[in-house]
This record gives C-alpha cells, structure tokens and sequence, in this order.
C-alpha cells in the first residue's frame, strides 16, 4: 500500500512537472514568437537632409539626475517656460499698439477714424498668425523626421530672428515681415513642446500637470503685459515698445539652447531604430522597470510603420482608405474647436482689454491697471479647470462655459450701451462692464482655455500625434488671424454691439460641441479608436447608436465614462441597453405630472452629458 501511494506520489509529481515545464516552454516560446514580431521591425534610414538641422540629443550631454522624479521635474519646468514664452510672445503686442511712437513710426496713426489705420493695425498683429501656421506644419513634420529636439531648435532660431527683427523695427513693412517670422518660430514650439514633454514624461497627475502649463502660459501672457505697463513709465516711448519685444530673447535662447540637454522622445528614439538609447531615456524618467513599457512602444512603432502611408497631411485631408478618412475626421474636429475657442471672444478680451475699458468711460491709467487685473485672474482661473475637466468631462465644460460667457457678455454689451453715456450714472454703469469682463475671463480659464489644448492629443492615435499637434495649432491660427484683424473695425464700427456679437457668436458654438464632439474623458486611446472605427456620422448621438447596434458596450459617447462604468464592461455586463431599463421606467412612473417636465428635461441633459 505504501509503496502503491509512493509511486502514485511520484506519478504525480512528474506529471506536474511535465505540465509546469510545458507552460514554461509554451510561455517562453510566445516570448520568442513576440520578440522575433519585434526584431524583424524595418526601421527608416536616417533624414538625409538632417545633418543640416543644427542641435540634437546626445546621451553624453543629456542631464544627469540621481532620480528619476528630479528629472520629470526639470522637463515639466522646462515645458512650462516654453508655454510661458508662448503666453508672453501673444500678449506682448496689447500695449504696443497703444504706443503713440510707434504708431507714428509704423506710419498708422492717427487710429480713430481712419479706416486704412484701423486695417494696418489690425493686420500688423493678424499676420503673425500666418507664420504660426506655416511653423506648426514644418514643424509637425519635422519632428518626425529628424526628432524633437531638433524641430524645437529650428523652431527657437525663427522666433530669435524674428524678435530681433521686431524690436529693430522701423517701418511697417519690416515689422510685419518680423510678425510673420517670429510667428513660424512660435508654431514650431508651441507644436512640439506638448507631444515632446508627454512622449518623456509619464504624467501620472495629468489634470495637475495641465493646471500648471496653462497657469504659466496666462503667466507669460500677464508678465509681457505688466512689464509693458511699467516700461511706460519711462518718458523714452520709443524704448518703451522696444524693450518689451527685445526680451522675448531670453526666452528663446532658453528653449533653444536648453532643449539639447534634454532627453529625446523615446518613442522616436525607438523608431528610429535606437533601442538602447531608448532605454535609456526611459531608465532616466521612470521610477518603474521599463522593459514592460520599451515593448509597449515597439509595439506602437511597428504599427506605425505599417501605416505610414496615412502619416502626411495630404493623406489627412484627402483620404484613400478608411483609416485616413477617419484621421481627416479628427483632424476636422481639432481645427474647428480651436476656431470655435476663438470666437468665444478671448482674442477680443486679451488683446484689446484697454480699448474696451476706455470705450466703458475709463481713463487710459485706469483702464491699463484694469486690463493687467483682469489678466491675472485669468490667470489663477486656470487652476478650476483640474476640477470641471476632470469631474464633468469635456463636453458638459465646454457646453457650460459657453453658456456662461454668453450670459456675461450679453450683460456686459447692455451695459456698456449706457456706460459710453455720460451722466452720474456712467461710473456705476463703466463698474458693471469691468465686473462682467472679469467674470468673463475667468470662466473662459475654467472652461474654453485647456480643452482644445487637451482634446487632440486625446483623439488622435500615437503615430500621427505629432502632426495632429500641428493641426490644432493651425486651427489656432485661423481663429486669431481673424479675430485679431476684424475687432479694431468692431470697436470702432460697432462700438457695445462687439461684446453682443460675442455673445450670439458663443450662442452659435453651442450646437456643434453637443452634437459632434464625444466624451473623451475617463476613455483610453484605444477606446476613441473604437468610436472613430465603429461611428459612421459626424453627430454623435447618431454615432453612438450605431455603435450600439453593433452590440458595443461602451456606446454612450455624449456621457463621461466612469470607474464603476468600466467594472461593469470588466464583469462582462452591458452599460447600457437599446431600451430604457425597468428601473428607469419605474422611476419614470413614480414622477407626478407636476415634476414629469424637470425630470425628462434632467434626463436626457444627462444623456447628453450635460448634467
């Protein structure tokens, strides 16, 4: 008997380790068969014409730090000066406009009353944006070509001749050849500084990391203009246009020459072909073994190199196959919420502050400080849109904040109507105007300043990221190139009626954010991926049932996706059916006839991802 229950013992034990040795053998084998998937990758050739692009990675030359944390750290501060830069660079031109030197000098003055002055004002800051929108499509491809760093460096010498020429300028024609310069320098930064810090860093607090970028970007935007108000102080006017402009130098010498000490976007890094390098950025910014997340990225560089055909604007705009049609989909999304945030009206407000406080009965000192204010609690707004993106989602933030700016800027046109009225009751009415634009720029920061910053690198897949960047930045473009050429015939055609054109103009963005955007928050890439692949119309709510018809869990578009929404598809249940459910029926029946019309009216608003 015992020896009947010691071979069985010993039957046993062999056969388990048979079984554990086959699983190991078929585990190891799977390991090979990726490896092999992996390894049999054809890489690019290098750019030819890289060599002729100066700056670049180098390991050697890259920051040392003992931990990975201090060097996440520098690459978000480095970021964030950059965006500052960015900020500074756009608002920099607020009070330089108002200068009576260099009115005089660029041959546009006097501004009130002539329509040829109005126009060259307007047009000397309009035609910046055109550079920026030739910068962002370089730029987009080049830092696909011959890496990141390099395209921040291309981008870093435009923008240095371009300020240099600016602040020596003379005549209009120099200034706005210098304007168009500078603004392809700033394209290519503002286009490749996001995807470059997000491809380095792993932002495990991306809600506190945007807070911070958008902070220092108003930051920028309120620093260019209190250093204008002071340098007005000085009775030298001509310095004090001059020197305003010629400190955007530190900035760019900053950025370009600090990037290269930088390390390179693993993923082109990887891409490239340059595996060990790869893993050594990786091994610099992450606290976690990297092995898991190096494969991760190979995986996502073997399908990008399949589908590189779809990674060229071209192919973006004029699709051939279903993939890129549904690119040139995205792309259409991303350009027109950044035109849509410009007809908000922030252009208006930001640039043209002082104009407005004057045209509501303020004296030019006063309306200076008041313009500086405002810009500061645009400023500090910026931090409540960590709580209203994250908790509520892009939509219901969007819909909601135009909502808000509509409302304040109907206020503020009917009261400037009767502020620009002198009597006693002008200061009260001038009061009202200020209260309304302050409200007004600070829901702006809380709602309409990150989202469309946010959204496409949410909506666009990893391989064409790069150029999705650059077309956001092209809508961007678009928007202030018009805005910014049409608001000084505004204040002067239509005086109060400008801040009520605003308010229709949100009035009219409101249709298309609630029926064409989805929900992105609480959803991965993977998880838009199957929205853009499964729906087949621009309206969302149309999108969303057809997704639903093919037996989707996930197919409410219009609503944030939740942690316990996410439990429920792991547990293999449905978030969702075709029919209301019992329970919903149920609550239905309980309503009287008296509360029936608010609560179908607070359903549905939530159904679309509004409440």
């Amino acid at each position: 008997m015992a020896a009947d229950l010691k071979a069985k013992a010993e039957f046993k034990s062999s056969s388990d380790s048979e079984i554990i040795d086959e699983k190991e053998h078929s585990s190891l084998k799977g390991r090979l068969d990726d490896q092999d998937e992996y390894e049999n990758i054809k890489y690019p050739e290098p750019w030819k014409f890289e060599k002729f692009f100066i700056g670049g990675y180098s390991q050697g030359r890259m920051l040392k730090f003992k931990k990975p944390k201090a060097m996440y750290t520098a690459i978000n501060l480095f970021a964030g000066v950059a965006i500052m830069f960015y900020g500074y660079d756009q608002g920099v031109m607020s009070q330089v406009n108002l200068n009576p030197h260099y009115q005089e000098l660029m041959g546009i003055a006097p501004i009130e009353g002539n329509q040829r002055n109005v126009a060259a004002l307007g047009g000397i800051v309009a035609v910046y944006y055109g550079g920026t929108l030739i910068g962002a499509l370089v730029a987009g491809s080049l830092a696909d070509r011959c890496g990141r760093i390099r395209a921040v460096v291309f981008g870093s010498l435009w923008a240095l001749l371009g300020a240099v020429l600016q602040a020596s300028a003379y005549n209009i024609t120099w200034m706005c050849c210098a304007r168009v310069i500078a603004g392809v320098g700033v394209g290519a930064i503002d286009c490749v500084i996001p995807v470059w810090s997000a491809e380095v860093s792993s932002h495990s607090a991306r809600g506190a990391f945007l807070a911070i970028e958008f902070f220092m970007n108003i930051g920028g935007l309120a620093l260019a203009y209190w250093i204008e108000f002071f340098a007005y102080l000085d009775p030298n006017q001509e310095m004090a246009w001059r020197t305003p402009l010629a400190l955007q130098i530190i900035f760019i010498l900053i950025i370009g020459l600090g990037i290269n000490f930088f390390p390179e976007s693993p993923r082109w890094l990887m891409k490239m072909g340059r595996e060990d390098e790869a893993r050594n950025v990786l091994k610099a910014t992450r606290d976690s073994d990297v092995e898991y997340e190096l494969r991760g990225i190979k995986k996502v560089v073997k399908y990008e190199l399949e589908t590189s055909g779809a990674n060229h604007y071209a192919a973006m705009l004029w699709p051939k196959d279903k993939y890129s049609r549904q690119l040139r989909w995205r792309v259409f999304l991303a350009v027109w919420l950044q035109i849509m945030q410009e007809l908000v009206g922030i252009g208006v407000i930001t640039v043209y502050a002082v104009d407005l406080f004057q045209d509501a009965g303020f004296g030019l000192t006063l309306s200076k400080l008041l313009a500086g204010f405002n810009n500061i609690s645009y400023m500090f707004s910026v931090i409540f849109a960590v709580i209203t993106l994250d908790r509520y989602g892009r939509r219901s933030t969007m819909v909601w904040g135009a909502v808000g700016m509509a409302l304040e800027l109907l206020i503020a046109g009917i009261l400037d109507k009767y502020a620009q009225i002198k009597g006693p009751n002008q200061r009260s009415f001038g009061a009202g105007v200020a209260t309304m634009t302050f409200l007004y720029t600070a829901t702006f920061g809380a709602t309409w300043l990150t989202t469309p910053w946010l959204y496409p690198t949410e909506i666009f897949p990893l391989n064409v990221r790069a150029k999705g960047g650059a077309w956001s930045v092209v809508g961007w473009s678009i928007g202030n190139g018009i805005v910014t050429m049409i608001t000084p015939f505004l204040f002067q055609a239509i005086s109060y009626g400008t801040l009520l054109l605003l308010f229709g103009l949100n009035i009219f963005c409101l249709p298309f954010v609630i029926l064409m955007y989805p929900e992105t928050a609480g959803r991965s890439l993977e998880q838009m991926d199957t929205f853009f692949e499964h729906g087949g119309s621009y309206n969302v709510f149309k999108s969303s049932h057809q997704i639903r018809d093919q037996g989707i869990e996930d197919w409410r578009w219009t609503k944030k996706l939740h942690p316990e929404d996410h439990m429920e598809m792991e547990a293999g249940r449905r978030m969702s059916s075709a029919v209301r459910s019992p329970e919903e029926e149920e609550k239905d029946a309980r309503q009287s006839w008296t509360k029936r019309p608010f609560y179908t009216f607070r359903r549905k608003g939530s159904n679309a991802g509004l409440m």
